[in-house]
């Protein structure tokens, strides 16, 4: 196993940081791994940025580093991979502190699934299973916002990329001897870009339990009310549901009310109430005015329907354990859900990648044995 130096190197100004990255885009791929708070605040708050070249770990200071330019330039440079794990949050923390989205990425969790170790595997069984070295979780919740960061959170924090790189070497061989490389390149293709397309406030209410119930002016309302407060959200930096919870909303759209006191419900009182109370009854007005109500949201499943959805489920685990996967990352149950109560089934979204090819066309030929049998 190469000799890498798990001793992290701290950068905390301009000159450091541009000449570690001008190092780095002379690499073909390199770890990255961040550290955030999020506990109050809508965003992510970034703390730390990790770097890892394989043979030392690098700690970059964001918050004492004015000019992150350099830093900026290297996450973009398609020349160079940026391989990380579980990357989601990170994606979001970066765009949060650069305004960029990393790419190209290669995320070692995908990568892990896809050779057939499983689905959701963590850093920490990542590495144990293919170097078998163990990692600590000691600093999982610390405060990174803290200067001077202890030793202990710094090691913790160098070691999320110590071993990136070994990780990425190990699986990207197994990936090319499956002819499963193009597989990662498209879910990772597929990260970038949802972290650059976020959903749009105007559809959240689709996520609300319950949501299918309304129809018309009620659903008009519940989609205004979340638009509204999604984006009140964002520009005052809070938690969704610190600013007000999805209950509320929905029971506002049921209620379609005409006047402030008729609006109190525990979430929507005393102080809340009184700051929200006139914005939120406007939007409820305007909404019943809507001419372009959005239309209803897709129902639970019929019996019939519950049970076409057992059959689709055995026809992934079945196509799962043939491939060597790890039935989760082939298809998930909302797109077996939408399946099964669409007009005319066909194959939409990550199904028209190469999903399509292994497990498609099997779930398409189970759904309409299905349909066929039950007329």
């Amino acid at each position: 196993m190469p000799n890498v130096d798990t001793t992290p190197v701290w950068i905390d100004n301009s000159v450091e940081l541009a000449r570690l990255c001008a190092h780095c885009r002379e690499q073909s791929a390199v770890a990255l791994d961040t550290e955030f708070m999020r506990s109050r605040t809508f965003y992510p708050q970034p703390a730390l940025v990790q770097i890892g070249d394989g043979e030392r770990c690098y700690l970059i200071d964001n918050l004492a580093i004015d000019d992150l330019q350099p830093l900026r330039e290297l996450l973009v440079d398609e020349r160079v991979t940026k391989i990380m794990h579980s990357c989601s949050e990170d994606l979001e923390t970066l765009e949060r502190l650069l305004g960029i989205i990393p790419a190209p990425i290669f995320d070692t969790q995908i990568a892990a699934a896809m050779t057939g170790m499983g689905a959701g595997l963590g850093y920490a069984a990542t590495v144990k299973t293919l170097l078998n070295i163990d990692l600590p979780k000691s600093e999982t919740r610390s405060d990174w916002l803290q200067r001077p960061l202890s030793e202990a959170q710094q090691n913790y924090a160098a070691l999320d990329v110590a071993w990136l790189p070994l990780v990425y070497g190990v699986l990207i061989r197994r990936l090319r001897e499956l002819e499963r490389i193009e597989w990662l390149h498209e879910d990772c293709e597929g990260l970038v870009s949802a972290a650059r397309n976020p959903q749009p406030p105007e559809l959240y209410y689709q996520r609300v339990k319950g949501a299918w119930r309304l129809r018309g002016k009620q659903l008009a309302a519940l989609q205004d009310l979340c638009a509204w407060r999604e984006r009140e959200a964002r520009l005052r930096d809070v938690p969704r549901n610190h600013l007000l919870k999805e209950g509320v909303c929905l029971s506002l759209a049921q209620q379609l009310p005409r006047h402030v006191a008729t609006m109190a419900q525990p979430g929507l009182e005393g102080r809340t109430l009184r700051e929200f109370g006139d914005t939120l009854l406007q939007i409820v007005q305007r909404a019943a005015e809507r001419a372009d109500a959005p239309p209803a949201l897709p129902q639970p499943l019929s019996r019939r329907q519950g049970e076409w959805l057992k059959l689709l489920r055995k026809t992934v685990s079945s196509v799962a354990e043939q491939r060597g996967l790890p039935p989760e990352i082939l298809v998930r149950k909302k797109e077996l859900e939408q399946l099964v109560q669409a007009q005319q089934p066909q194959l939409e979204g990550r199904l028209c990648g190469w999903r399509g090819d292994v497990v498609g066309a099997p779930l398409l030929e189970t759904l309409r044995a299905a349909v066929e049998e039950s007329v």
